[in-house]
């Protein structure tokens, strides 16, 4: 039997005005498909001019300039809808999604419908069972006493898988399913007889102390930066909380 990390595998990312999964917008997204590990990657880009201006330290990671998305991009209202009904067909085919640092890319889709559809992500979802593999969560639970940082570009270099134009959405994704079939065979042994479902599951639960260590490490440290312990999906916040 194929382990998960030689099958079929579906990858979603996206580059964004910023960092703020409550207030910033997504300029560009791509779902990367793989049927199994060296076919073919099938490639999905969608582009949006998101109505607010980009800022320019967003522009230096992505390159999407104002001008470039008000020519090229999409109203966010039918991108937001057909991006999530594709990830819903993913969900239905049975493919696991590759989600590096899930919470970011996912809530940012989950605010974009809300905004622009008044709708969820949840919504597109129901009866699909979404099961997410967060190269992040695994590498960092499956190896947690290694130091250094772990963005896409770092755990890349250190698993040795090739990232060509990194902050592409298409690039990131394809790299990222790359990426979790690296974790996979590393640590064979501990993976390979769960299943996708049983690793959403597990890694909501890594994902939560790992968020529970890093609370107490700015803690020590003298910050009062909040991290969110919520897994694949952050919940929405009441208006008071976002005013």
């Amino acid at each position: 039997m194929t382990c998960w990390y030689e099958g079929p595998l579906a990858a979603f990312d996206t580059e964004t005005t910023g960092v703020d999964v409550e207030g910033d917008r997504i300029v560009s997204a791509a779902l990367v498909v793989q049927d199994s590990a060296g076919a073919r990657f099938r490639a999905t880009r969608w582009l949006i001019n998101p109505g607010v201006p980009v800022p320019a330290g967003a522009t230096e990671i992505h390159g999407l300039t104002d001008e470039h998305l008000q020519h090229n991009g999409r109203w966010p209202s039918p991108v937001v809808e057909e991006i999530a009904r594709a990830l819903a067909e993913q969900c239905a085919a049975g493919r696991p999604l590759v989600i590096m640092n899930a919470p970011f890319d996912l809530t940012m889709l989950d605010r974009e419908l809300r905004r622009h559809r008044a709708s969820s992500l949840s919504r597109y979802l129901e009866a699909r069972p979404l099961h997410v593999l967060d190269p992040r969560v695994l590498d960092k639970h499956l190896d947690r006493y290694r130091k250094g940082r772990r963005t896409l570009t770092d755990l890349c270099e250190f698993y040795g898988v090739t990232l060509d134009g990194a902050h592409d959405a298409a690039a990131d994704a394809t790299a990222s399913i790359e990426l979790v079939r690296a974790v996979g065979r590393r640590f064979a042994a501990r993976l390979e007889r769960l299943s996708p479902a049983e690793l959403h599951t597990l890694q909501a639960v890594w994902h939560a102390a790992q968020a529970r260590g890093l609370q107490a490490w700015f803690a020590r440290n003298g910050s009062d930066e909040a991290v969110d312990p919520a897994w694949p999906l952050r919940p929405e916040l009441r208006r008071a909380e976002a005013a």
